[in-house]
């Protein structure tokens, strides 16, 4: 029980961190992740039914969310569309590109090579079980990814970006262009969803054309309980977070799944789980901010006094 919410949590965990980019730090809205997340899985299948090497596949995925990002990047900013409709148009149009990918609703990779059941992983799998090799290969993949955003959001341009998303005119008065930065940090964030879907295909076994469903939902919900339990403004604590909020995100679908029956729980009643958990933690948030205000406003009055 433990391992699957652990590999679940770090799997999806990929795709929040890709979240927390275009949502936290460029403040850019997009829907595209529910578009890319399954992408990603698609590109994946295929290319392991070609026979073509599970890590090529990883990163071949990868760069479909990065032209996934891109499109959604022009759509934004040439034809001038709101970054919300921008990303629900492209997550539309991905569904019908994904089953041209695929060719097929899913594709079962039963029986097939993944970064969970070849190489090193196999004799992994021999001596902790299967389950807890893929939490040990997606903690090693996990982390990886993490200290390269970390190392990215501490040089010029990470740096930049960060100020893009909460002064954009103090970014053009540098010099910099605001639409390539930001279209960076927009595919960025759809190569981590992308990624996340095909660690998600291999994990489960097949790609399927509808599992980006509620995605951005569920990443946001995560993000916002990351945000809940760890409250700092240094970029590696807020990507760590970012981690421990997606674990702790799955745990609570895990039980809900398993033991909702309980209190009359159904499984579709999950995605009002998750729209509840954000309200909560916005709300709660919010009640944080607004008694943090009213102490400042005292202590200062105290000091004019």
């Amino acid at each position: 029980m433990i391992e699957g919410m652990l590999a679940e949590g770090l799997i999806f965990g990929i795709m929040v961190l890709g979240v927390f980019t275009t949502y936290r730090v460029l403040n850019f809205c997009d829907m595209t992740v529910d578009g890319s997340f399954p992408m990603g899985g698609a590109v994946m299948a295929v290319l392991l039914l070609k026979g073509v090497n599970p890590v090529l596949a990883l990163a071949v995925a990868a760069a479909a969310g990065i032209l996934a990002g891109l499109v959604t990047t022009f759509i934004c900013t040439k034809f001038h569309i709101p970054d919300l409709l921008a990303g629900i148009l492209m997550m539309t149009m991905l569904y019908s590109v994904n089953l041209r990918i695929m060719g097929c609703a899913n594709i079962s990779l039963y029986g097939m090579n993944t970064v969970f059941s070849s190489g090193i992983a196999a004799s992994l799998a021999d001596k902790i079980g299967e389950e807890w090799c893929i939490v040990v290969v997606m903690v090693l993949f996990a982390l990886f990814i993490k200290c390269v955003l970390d190392l990215f959001f501490h040089t010029d341009m990470g740096l930049t970006m960060g100020a893009l998303g909460s002064n954009e005119q103090m970014v053009i008065s540098q010099g910099v262009n605001p639409v390539i930065l930001r279209g960076i940090g927009i595919c960025l964030g759809n190569a981590f969803a992308a990624l996340s879907g095909a660690f998600y295909a291999m994990y489960q076994g097949f790609a399927d054309v509808g599992s980006g469903s509620g995605v951005v939902v569920s990443g946001l919900a995560s993000l916002m309980l990351g945000e809940f339990i760890l409250k700092s403004n240094k970029i590696g604590v807020q990507t760590l977070r970012v981690l421990i909020g997606s674990i702790i995100y799955r745990a609570l679908m895990y039980l809900a799944r398993n033991y909702g029956f309980v209190i009359g729980m159904r499984a579709d009643d999950l995605k009002l789980i998750s729209g509840l958990l954000i309200i909560l933690c916005l709300a709660l948030s919010r009640t944080n901010l607004g008694s943090l205000a009213k102490s400042k406003l005292k202590s200062a009055k105290g000091r004019q006094k």
